[in-house]
Formats: structure tokens, C-alpha cells, sequence
């Protein structure tokens, strides 16, 4: 639905990214250690991708691990790590039998070899996944895709096989991570926290974005669906205006 350039969300997003934030907080206010938090949080995705996918959402995308986050104490570095490799290894197969097709996007090379491995496998066993897709960013940050894409034109010009004319925005997309998926229509991130830390930042150009108070271990169905509907009340113009003076949904 669209007016004057507006498009009007009446239905569900197709693509939703989430900044997974506040499983310390969560254990804190719990009196338990942080591992708890986190392992919360790590139960937390089998339930919200179920959601997703009965919502005609097709493709999750959920900041897992930051650039950044190697900056933590080497202990929680670990947990997190141990916690990846455990879920990629129980979450794989149940996904290939939903249809889910799961793919990690960041750097590779500072994890573990183990980890490495785990990650290849489980993209392998869900590779033919059609009902919808799992994005997992871990070792990732904005500015790093940003740069990796700069870095392929800038191989692709060397080697003759473009000139520095055809250099667009089309060009640096096609080269961003995400590429091939419906563009990020709703961006979320829970704890309180009003900031997109270094996330998908080419391709948070347009989404709508949504703060919450809920901590990640308790986004639940209902807090899903309280986003979707705050997502469907926008107006999302993409630069253009909407008529003068309409500022309502047209049928």
C-alpha cells in the first residue's frame, strides 16, 4: 500500500534484524551468574524463529557476538563461544527438518578451528532450506562490511573486471553481506538501550527501528508481536512525502 511515495506497512515485516541485548541485566536482577543470562538468551531463538516464520516473516537476522565484543573478559569470551558451538550443533538439524535455512555472516578466522568447522557444517545441513531464513552475525560490525565490500570493487577494478565509473551504490550492495535477502524492514533491540551498536549499518538505511525495556531472555511471542504492530502503524515514505495533509492509510 503506498501514498505519494509512501509505503504504508499493513503487513508483517519480511526481513527482521534484533540486537539481542540485556542477558546480563536478566541474570543480575535473577541474582544468578551471567552464563545463565546467556544460556537464556541462547533459548530464547529456537522460540522467536518458530514465531517469525508463523508470522510470514522470512528472514531473521540476530546480532549474536560484535567485533567489539572480543573487548569482554576472556571468561565470558569463552562462555559465548562454548554456547555458539553447542547451539549450532543441537539447532542444525531440527532447522533443516523446518526448512530453515541458516547462514553466519562476519569474520571467520579469529574463531577456534572447532568453531569453524561447526559453523560450515550446520550451513551445509540447511543449505536446501526454503520455508525462511536464519542469519546469525558473530564477529561482525558494520563498518567491517562496509569495508570487506569497498575492498571486493576495489579487487574487482585491479583485476580489469570493472571500471571505477560502475561503482554505485547497486555495486557496494551486491558486495555487502545480506545481499541476496529482502531488505532489513524492522530493526529491534531490547534492554533500554536506544542505539544500533555498530549493526548492519548499510542495510538499516531505511528499517524502522524499535526500542524495548524487555530484556532478551524474556522477548517473548507477545513482545514479537507488540514490534510487528508498532512496525504496520509506520509510515514509511523511503525519502518521498506523503500527500499534503494525508498522513492516514488509503485502502
Amino acid at each position: 500500500m503506498s501514498i505519494g511515495g509512501a509505503q504504508l506497512s499493513s503487513s508483517s515485516p519480511r526481513h527482521i534484524a534484533i540486537i539481542m541485548d540485556g542477558n546480563g541485566r536478566w541474570a543480575a536482577r535473577r541474582g544468578l551468574s551471567p552464563s545463565a543470562g546467556h544460556k537464556a538468551g541462547v533459548e530464547r531463538i529456537r522460540d522467536l524463529l518458530s514465531a517469525c516464520r508463523g508470522r510470514g516473516v522470512e528472514a531473521l537476522t540476530l546480532f549474536a557476538f560484535s567485533s567489539e565484543n572480543w573487548q569482554r573478559p576472556p571468561k565470558e569470551v569463552e562462555l559465548l563461544m562454548s554456547l555458539f558451538h553447542s547451539y549450532l550443533r543441537k539447532e542444525a538439524r531440527r532447522m533443516c527438518d523446518e526448512g530453515v535455512r541458516l547462514r553466519v555472516i562476519g569474520r571467520r578466522d579469529r574463531f577456534s578451528p572447532r568453531l569453524q568447522r561447526a559453523i560450515a557444517e550446520a550451513e551445509e545441513i540447511t543449505r536446501q532450506g526454503r520455508q525462511g531464513d536464519l542469519v546469525i552475525a558473530a564477529d561482525y560490525g558494520g563498518r567491517w562490511d562496509i569495508t570487506q565490500a569497498a575492498r571486493q570493487l576495489a579487487k574487482q577494478v585491479a583485476s580489469g573486471e570493472r571500471s571505477v565509473d560502475s561503482i554505485d551504490e547497486q555495486a557496494l550492495d551486491s558486495n555487502m553481506q545480506l545481499a541476496d535477502l529482502p531488505p532489513v524492514d524492522l530493526l529491534i533491540r531490547s534492554s533500554g538501550e536506544q542505539r544500533i551498536s555498530n549493526f548492519i549499518l548499510w542495510q538499516a538505511a531505511y528499517s524502522e527501528l524499535y526500542f524495548t525495556d524487555t530484556l532478551w531472555p524474556d522477548f517473548d511471542e507477545a513482545a514479537l508481536d507488540a514490534a510487528i504492530a508498532a512496525f504496520q502503524q509506520r509510515d514509511r515514505r523511503f525519502g518521498g512525502r506523503t500527500d499534503e495533509g494525508n498522513t492516514a492509510a488509503q485502502a
